[in-house]
């Protein structure tokens, strides 16, 4: 009762016309930032926080953690509609968004996305408010050895990602790997694989990666039809909105996404990336058709964009709750807070309430705000399908150009996304998958990370690894991931089997 009493007074802080105001400002520049490839929320975020200095403290973290959610909405835009994923979140977007795009349904996917995205974050909110403290405590039984089973889990999980093609999907793997391992060694501090150039010191950045391998190589790609004579102008068919078939396709995966989204979110590392290819590998798992997937199946977008927005709603579990970062983003917010003067961990609820419940509560309306703002803006958002090919594929090219070097003001990145967009040129042309190459880009240092902080507790002994049913569980999926796509007798036709 006494926590009920806290959240309704809490909306006498999110219904402040101030706080109101800024709100809206913050999922208003969140949208911006995850429209444009290369910013990202934690960027965003450090670019604001200065300019929240004098502003209430409330104030203040309502802004940012609006822009935080708030980029969950506009990172789906470029994924859809020039398959450019922004945040490493929305890379599972880009297989199914992208193609329902190309054929005519770019509002169908938006507007999925918004849905997902709006029933997500509700339930997010939902959960966050009934289940903070309870869940913080369960998150703490998740040690490095659970962590790598995790992590494993999700890295064999993207072998689902690859249709019938699994040696490639290996290799793209594999690949991913050795790049991961390009920087400074965290335990030894020596510089591994960087050639003596100084920008790899600190590894191969994933929008560096995800731009050249996703922008700059369709770029290369489209560039090879104008010259073979073979482009046209892509448009938009059929209604801006979903068919009764569609939304009844969608709500299951929405309602799946959400959830695993959100009991995601409150792990620490990567928390919306791999609750994306669960989601995504879920889906895939479940549908009487799963070759069809990276087609355009808009179950293959309500899934991971609902469970991309329940996740970053579940970030706030351990950072309110425990004090704990669970991701740049949420680290930046970790610094916002104690810049002024608040430490977030269990006695923030009751050492102050009002704040906490207050910010809260504003995600509640952020979310409403975030969705009336996005939906009338598909019909701004699926003009870009009618600009012909001659003008916008140089627009990407030069958005993508900025996006790199604005991130560092480093000529030598902006050579790496070029090479990354060679080289998925020629993944394409070989029809290697490109998401378990970038993903495993950006999970491959957490993967090592959390097995190296596994042997070191244990002293070297690989048993801690299968120490508890949490990771031992998670083991035995990662093998039967990989194992059952060579079960003969799986769902698939006998044409396909054969092939």
């Amino acid at each position: 009762m006494e926590h009920f009493t806290a959240f309704i007074s809490g909306f006498s802080v999110a219904l402040d016309p101030v706080n109101l105001g800024y709100a809206f400002l913050g999922c208003l520049m969140g949208t911006i930032v995850g429209v444009l490839p290369g910013l990202g929320p934690a960027a965003g975020m450090a670019l604001l926080i200065p300019a929240t200095f004098g502003m209430e403290p409330a104030s203040a973290i309502i802004m940012l953690a609006g822009l935080y959610y708030g980029a969950q909405y506009g990172g789906s835009t470029t994924s859809i509609l020039i398959n450019t994923p922004g945040e490493a979140s929305s890379i599972m977007t880009t297989l199914d968004g992208y193609q329902m795009a190309r054929s005519g349904r770019g509002g169908a996917a938006l507007a999925v996305s918004a849905i997902g995205s709006f029933i997500a974050g509700t339930i997010g909110v939902v959960l966050l408010s009934l289940l903070a403290v309870p869940l913080s405590h369960f998150a703490l039984r998740i040690g490095p050895p659970e962590y790598f089973a995790l992590l494993l889990f999700s890295m064999a999980s993207v072998t689902s990602l690859t249709g019938t093609s699994l040696p490639k999907a290996g290799f793209a793997v594999f690949l991913g790997l050795l790049l991961s391992s390009i920087g400074i060694d965290l335990q030894s501090g020596t510089a591994r694989f960087t050639g003596g150039v100084l920008e790899l010191q600190d590894g191969v950045g994933f929008i560096v990666a995800a731009v050249g391998l996703f922008a700059i190589s369709e770029v290369l790609v489209t560039l090879e039809a104008v010259i073979k004579g073979e482009t046209q102008i892509v448009g938009v068919s059929g209604p801006l909105w979903l068919t009764r078939d569609e939304w009844r396709r969608s709500r299951m995966p929405i309602l799946r996404g959400s959830l695993i989204g959100f009991f995601k979110g409150i792990l620490p590392g990567g928390g919306a990336t791999i609750a994306t290819i669960l989601s995504y590998s879920l889906e895939r798992g479940l549908s009487k058709e799963p070759e069809k997937f990276g087609t355009g199946m808009i179950e293959g977008v309500a899934g991971p964009e609902s469970a991309n927005n329940a996740a970053a709603t579940g970030a706030f579990v351990p950072l309110l709750a425990l004090g704990l970062p669970g991701s740049a983003s949420t680290a930046i917010l970790l610094g916002a807070f104690l810049i002024y003067g608040i430490q977030p961990g269990p006695e923030l609820f009751t050492t102050n309430p009002k704040l906490v419940w207050g910010l809260i509560d504003s995600m509640y309306i952020g979310n409403v705000i975030l969705f009336i703002l996005n939906l009338p803006l598909i019909m701004i958002f699926v003009r870009i399908l009618y600009v012909p090919a001659g003008i916008l594929m140089p627009l990407i090219l030069v958005a993508a150009g900025i996006g790199v070097y604005s991130m560092n003001e480093s000529v030598v990145e902006l050579y790496m996304a070029l090479g990354f967009g060679v080289l998925g040129y020629v993944m394409r042309k070989m029809n290697i998958p490109i998401p378990p190459l970038v993903l495993s880009i950006i999970l491959g240092s957490l993967l090592e990370k959390s097995l190296r902080q596994a042997m070191t507790i244990s002293g070297g002994d690989l048993g801690i690894l299968v120490g508890s049913p949490i990771a031992a569980t998670l083991l035995v999926l990662s093998v039967l991931v990989f194992v059952i796509p060579f079960i003969p007798w799986r769902r698939k036709s006998p044409e396909l089997a054969t092939k």
